[in-house]
C-alpha cells in the first residue's frame, strides 16, 4: 500500500520491487490522485523514467511517482509499474 497525506494512493499485493522501491501495477494505482508531469530523468540501466506528480485534498507532492513506459531489457518487469517516493510511504501488506 502506499500513503500520502493519509490516503491509499495505490493497494497491491502484487508489487515488483527494484532497488527498494515497490513498483505498483497500472491497475493498483488510483489514478484520480495523479497528475501530468513533464519531468524525465535517465537511469543508465532502467531507460527513461517519467512522472506524475500526487494531488491530494489541494496538496501536489511534485515528480512523486515515476515509471519507465519503455524501459530498457534489463528492466521489462516494471514496464509501465508505478513507483513512489518523496514522503510517500509505502507498507508492505
Amino acid at each position: 500500500m502506499a500513503l500520502w497525506q493519509g490516503q491509499v494512493i495505490a493497494e497491491s499485493n502484487e508489487t515488483v520491487v527494484v532497488e527498494g522501491n515497490h513498483y505498483f501495477p497500472p491497475a493498483a494505482v488510483k489514478a484520480e490522485f495523479l497528475s501530468a508531469s513533464s519531468s524525465h530523468t535517465v537511469c543508465g540501466w532502467k531507460g527513461t523514467a517519467s512522472y506524475h506528480n500526487i494531488v491530494v485534498g489541494g496538496q501536489e507532492n511534485k515528480d512523486a511517482a515515476w515509471y519507465y513506459p519503455d524501459p530498457k531489457s534489463a528492466a521489462r518487469n516494471i514496464k509501465g509499474r508505478i513507483a513512489f517516493w518523496k514522503g510517500v510511504k509505502v507498507v508492505e501488506e
